[in-house]
């Protein structure tokens, strides 16, 4: 397929519902879309996908039930723990964007290591928004940059200096966002960089996402022309 998206953005929507419609209790549902998630890795990059950005939790997730959250920390916890092998094993570079700040000490140390160690390879840039919010995420850029530099910088700040003290600083903007379940909204995620990005919005549930899917978003993208605020050749 032509015209591929560089950068894919998912905001992973309905694992909980997902489970619910199985009777299942909600974890299992972010279980099998964690499942749904490293089969998308490999998928996406055979595609010509060179970064694949997932929300994974955000900023108020935190106010979900506790036990919904501990289960996803536990979750998370597996996950760090068995990326390292599958990353080397498919030269993929994985980074963590979010407040890691907030997170418990042993899953810090878990991501610090994966980045380390996947921080050479040179395929896929495997991005994963855990305890994320965009709108935290550019307050946080904003305090980085006021504390590093004097007023007269802060008066002259522009674009690009922002753009390098968010967590995605060194690469590119998402070209397409893909959100399941039906729902039509960002949510707090990467209010910055999905200035320009397009849009697509698939009904079925994360959990049931798949290369099908995949392809009805990609094709969707390829028949858009993206104008970026200006015009098309021969546009009036």
């Amino acid at each position: 397929m032509s015209n591929v998206p560089e950068h894919l953005a998912i905001i992973l929507d309905g694992n909980g519902r997902w489970a619910k419609r199985k009777g299942l209790p909600r974890n299992a549902g972010h279980v099998k879309g964690a499942h749904v998630v490293e089969d998308m890795c490999e998928i996406v990059w055979n595609k010509g996908i060179k970064v694949f950005t997932v929300y994974a939790f955000s900023t108020e997730n935190w106010n979900r039930p506790t036990d919904e959250v501990d289960a996803l920390m536990s979750l998370l916890r597996e996950y760090m723990k068995n990326s390292i092998k599958r990353a080397m094993k498919n030269n993929m570079k994985v980074r963590v964007i979010g407040d890691k700040s907030a997170l418990a000490p042993d899953l810090r140390a878990s991501i610090a290591d994966l980045e380390e160690k996947t921080a050479g390879n040179t395929g896929l840039l495997f991005q994963i928004a855990l305890n994320y919010g965009g709108r935290d995420e550019i307050v946080r850029a904003v305090r980085k940059l006021a504390s590093e530099n004097d007023i007269d910088f802060m008066k002259g700040l522009t674009e690009k200096d922002l753009s390098d003290a968010l967590d995605t600083a060194g690469g590119p903007d998402p070209d397409l966002l893909i959100r399941t379940c039906g729902e039509q909204r960002i949510s707090n995620f990467l209010l910055w960089q999905l200035a320009y990005s397009e849009f697509y919005f698939a009904d079925c549930a994360w959990p049931d996402f798949n290369e099908a899917e995949l392809d009805k978003a990609l094709e969707s993208y390829a028949s858009r022309t993206r104008k970026f605020g200006g015009l098309v050749k021969d546009e009036k």
